[in-house]
């Protein structure tokens, strides 16, 4: 969750991608020999990337309906693929 302003997305992406470099979005290029890679899987780039941003938000409701800023949105980043995901919301409180 973040103020939704212009730019934010890529200066996200492209700070994530500084801090765990990866493939480049063209694969033209390989990213670094991560220790995960040797598991025979090569997506360990994304699971640092998802370290950095998260996987979980805790977000007020206030009478029924999202209790957010003026411009915060609640965004997703998927760095290993597209793939079928859940969403799991838990509504605590009195």
């Amino acid at each position: 969750m973040n103020d939704d302003e212009p730019g934010l997305h890529q200066d996200i992406e492209e700070w994530v991608q500084r801090l765990a470099p990866g493939p480049a979005v063209d694969d033209s290029q390989r990213g670094p020999d991560y220790r995960h890679h040797h598991s025979g899987e090569d997506n360990g780039d994304a699971h640092l990337k998802n370290l950095l941003i998260g996987h979980e938000v805790i977000v007020p409701v206030t009478k029924g309906k999202l209790d957010l800023g003026p411009w915060q949105q609640i965004f997703y980043y998927e760095f290993d693929g597209r793939r079928r995901k859940r969403l799991i919301l838990k509504a605590m409180g009195a």
